[in-house]
């Protein structure tokens, strides 16, 4: 694990509001964390410059887009040594549909999020990966019905309660 990086309640405060309005301008969200605009700029610019904040982007809603479907599929490879799980991740991060991909313990190696216009492109798209022979040994498929919950803001305060304040 990454050493934590060093920050105080005010570099806190601008992050957690640049993760509910990231379109803020900078006197806004200086206002909102109770500094003068200027520190809040350095400040900002610090935590891109140090890639605390990795880019800023908008929350679509798909649904308004047209038919999807989301899809969680647990993913063994084959082997595992480091080459493989380097030709799978570098494989697997081909595909646009592939929104999400975590390696994790337990009873299978990947966990994907997939996101593709129905159940026949799923179908094709595993088709297609398992055909450019990355590794894949078995997967299952967790079809997304509903989402009753769904948060965007990573539980900051939290987080970074056992940090070293500067």
């Amino acid at each position: 694990m990454k050493s934590a990086i060093l920050f105080d309640r005010f570099d806190l405060k601008i992050l957690a509001h640049l993760q509910r309005e990231g379109r803020c301008s900078n006197v806004n969200l200086a206002k909102s964390v109770g500094l003068s605009p200027s520190p809040c700029l350095l400040r900002t610019k610090r935590l891109q410059e140090i890639g605390l904040i990795r880019g800023y982007s908008a929350d679509i809603a798909l649904e308004k887009l047209g038919d999807h479907v989301i899809v969680f599929s647990e993913v063994t490879i084959g082997s595992h040594r480091p080459h493989d799980f380097r030709k799978f991740e570098e494989g697997a991060g081909k595909y646009q549909e592939i929104v999400e991909c975590y390696n994790v313990s337990g009873g299978y190696d990947y966990l994907l999020k997939i996101v593709v216009s129905g159940i026949g492109a799923f179908q094709a798209l595993m088709e297609k990966m398992l055909e450019d022979d990355i590794g894949i040994e078995r997967f299952a498929c967790r079809i997304v019905l509903r989402q009753p919950h769904g948060r965007r803001e990573y539980p900051l305060g939290a987080i970074a309660a056992r940090q070293r304040w500067e």
